[in-house]
């Protein structure tokens, strides 16, 4: 099969890649690209392990293909940290005990990073059900809820 080279910005930097028509971008992105924060869990877009954002959107990568990826843009968790620093999530996480086996924790931060986006100031409930398509199975939530309102209220305009 002939492979396609795409090009497009990640973590906000270009990169250029060969890929066949029929490969998902979240194997390109860690096979090919080392990006390896976004995990495979289903790969039926069931878990959200594999959460990234795409051209402005959360999207589960075991769901697109990665010739949708040229000319677009893909933030994965490894370009959350900026200059040695962590995103205000990633050290709410951290701080407020939001992971537990950490399997879930690069898509759920992926995933609450678009959300606070979308809704800076959300409630406990908008938390929730924002984050319902992502999956943890060992921490019961309670944590992830705690970290993404404490990021929120840090991530506030001064």
């Amino acid at each position: 099969m002939a492979k396609k080279l795409i090009a497009f910005k990640l973590n906000n930097q270009p990169v250029e890649v060969l890929i066949e028509a029929r490969e998902l971008l979240v194997h390109v992105l860690r096979e090919q690209l080392a990006q390896t924060g976004t995990h495979i869990g289903c790969e039926t877009s069931h878990c959200g392990a594999c959460t990234v954002d795409f051209n402005g959107e959360s999207v589960k990568s075991c769901t697109v293909l990665a010739i949708q990826a040229n000319g677009g843009e893909v933030l994965t968790v490894e370009g959350l940290a900026q200059n040695g620093t962590l995103h205000p999530l990633q050290e709410a996480f951290m701080q407020d005990h939001g992971l537990q086996c950490g399997f879930c924790t690069p898509g759920m931060l992926m995933r609450s990073f678009r959300f606070l986006q979308e809704n800076p100031d959300p409630t406990e409930e908008e938390i929730r059900s924002g984050m319902a398509g992502n999956l943890c199975r060992c921490t019961g939530y309670q944590n992830i809820v705690k970290a993404v309102k404490s990021a929120a209220a840090k991530m506030q305009p001064a």
